[in-house]
């Protein structure tokens, strides 16, 4: 028996996955989402997306708010609201007890627990089975990361072509930004149907900060973390891809923190496979590091070495679970997650190798096929 009459959902379907995956439906405004222990579908639409709904949907069911509006209006509501549009469906489908996200508003809750309904949130993930991703998704997942790879085969062309001058890279007259780059990977990807924001082109010193975006010119004999996540604009699945370059010669230090970071996202590959445990995958690439002599914590006031963890799901979301770090979970068939250890000090540079695997029965599939070179 079920402890809920209904999963309910309210939001947008372009800013919450969640509602996206279970309507299969992408609208700027939200609306509402209700799923009946029987699995049955129904969505509340507006006028101006209802035709729309109901053929690109994957509702069993759609209403109109305009109907339950009316009804709202004739017990006394002028202005009736999306919540008490809800109060008349809920009314309609004597529904009382509703499982919602872990995310649902306070103020929308505050709402349906005046007018009696008892609610229960539910943690991530909402939707267990948005974990395991179906043959179809993995495609989908795979054609965005596809493009993303051809366009930074783009960027390693535009780079290679650039001439070194006083340490900096010029692309003719001009020195080469990291903005330049950008331009072009978020220009060439819109191409392709997909979205890239805030991509990341951080060189040097900019690279220790993962999440830095950089900034400024482009310098030789240093590390360029190049980190791509697109979104198709399409099927809203996303990709998620690094590769870390450098044009010129690295210093002997640089080159020994790159072969660490390879050797350890190889020990990751190796282990990942159904049944595995996140955090013991995350430890073995602590000890590649800690073996090479590259420790974690504070130097000079700044936090340094192995700094995040070894990688996270991928799907609707660019963040996903499972998580692969130092909290425990047990990874299944069907999960799609990044391997993306990296390694990261002031003076030396960041380094950081991305992969984006399924994991399989027996190990992973590797979706990457991009060569993992330093030197370009």
């Amino acid at each position: 028996m079920e402890e809920y009459d209904a999963k309910l959902i309210i939001a947008s379907s372009e800013k919450d996955s969640d509602i996206y995956y279970a309507s299969g439906f992408f609208a700027p405004d939200p609306f509402i989402f209700l799923e009946l222990p029987d699995k049955r579908k129904i969505l509340v639409m507006s006028d101006l997306e209802i035709e729309r709904a109901k053929t690109e949907s994957k509702a069993d069911e759609i209403l109109s708010s305009t109907y339950y509006i009316q009804k709202a209006k004739k017990r006394g509501i002028d202005y009736p609201s999306l919540l008490d549009e809800l109060h008349e469906v809920l009314l309609e489908l004597h529904l009382k007890h509703l499982l919602v996200p872990e995310n649902f508003p306070i103020g929308y809750g505050d709402f349906l627990r005046k007018k009696g309904y008892k609610i229960k949130s539910k943690k991530e993930p909402f939707f267990e089975e948005r974990l395991i991703k179906t043959e179809k998704e993995i495609e989908l997942i795979s054609k965005v990361l596809k493009n993303t790879e051809e366009v930074f085969g783009l960027v390693v062309e535009e780079i290679k072509k650039t001439k070194i001058k006083d340490n900096i890279l010029y692309r003719g007259k001009e020195p080469l930004q990291s903005e330049d780059i950008k331009r072009l990977i978020n220009e060439e990807l819109m191409k392709k149907q997909c979205v890239a924001q805030h991509t990341i082109v951080a060189c040097g010193d900019d690279a220790c900060n993962p999440h830095n975006m950089g900034s400024g010119v482009l310098r030789s004999d240093q590390a360029i973390v190049i980190d791509i996540f697109p979104r198709s604009i399409e099927t809203g699945y996303f990709a998620d891809f690094t590769r870390t370059i450098v044009k010129g010669k690295a210093s002997k230090k640089l080159k020994k923190l790159y072969d660490t970071v390879f050797k350890a996202q190889e020990r990751a590959l190796k282990l990942i496979k159904d049944g595995a445990f996140t955090d013991k995958i995350n430890k073995a690439v602590q000890e590649v590091f800690q073996k090479a002599g590259f420790g974690t914590g504070e130097i000079n006031g700044k936090v340094q070495g192995f700094i995040h963890g070894t990688g996270h799901g991928v799907g609707l979301d660019i963040h996903e679970l499972p998580r692969i770090g130092s909290t425990r979970d047990r990874l299944k068939e069907g999960n799609v997650v990044t391997v993306e250890p990296g390694l990261y000090y002031y003076g030396i540079g960041g380094v950081r190798i991305e992969d984006l695997v399924v994991v399989r029965k027996d190990g992973c599939q590797n979706l990457s096929s991009f060569p993992k070179e330093l030197i370009i």
